[in-house]
């Protein structure tokens, strides 16, 4: 058996675990941060057979598409240290997913 821990934007947390209840796997929604960007996240579980993570991965890389975003380099709060200067948006990276597969030792439902 294996747990699977999915992080993910929060904004493709929904799709994602509709798209697996769908498929018949069992999910748990976390809520959680990240660190770069200071965004929402969610860390989602799914424990499954060792022969049907192959599924679960296929849902997740298809669910959870990378796209670019534009950004402020600048934290809020900043731009009146700054002088008032605002610097153009970047362009960031977001979405996807990170995905951990961990082996089970045991489980139990009660």
């Amino acid at each position: 058996m294996k747990l699977i821990l999915i992080i993910t934007q929060s904004s493709d947390a929904d799709l994602l675990i509709s798209n697996l209840v769908e498929k018949g796997f069992g999910a748990t929604k976390l809520a959680s941060t990240g660190g770069f960007l200071r965004e929402g996240n969610a860390t989602i579980l799914v424990g499954v057979d060792d022969e049907l993570v192959d599924d679960v991965l296929g849902i997740v890389r298809s669910t959870c598409k990378s796209r670019e975003k534009l950004m402020s380099p600048t934290p809020p709060g900043m731009v009146e240290s700054m002088g008032g200067f605002i610097p153009y948006p970047i362009k960031v990276q977001i979405g996807g997913a990170t995905v951990f597969v961990i082996n089970v030792d045991r489980f139990e439902k009660v």
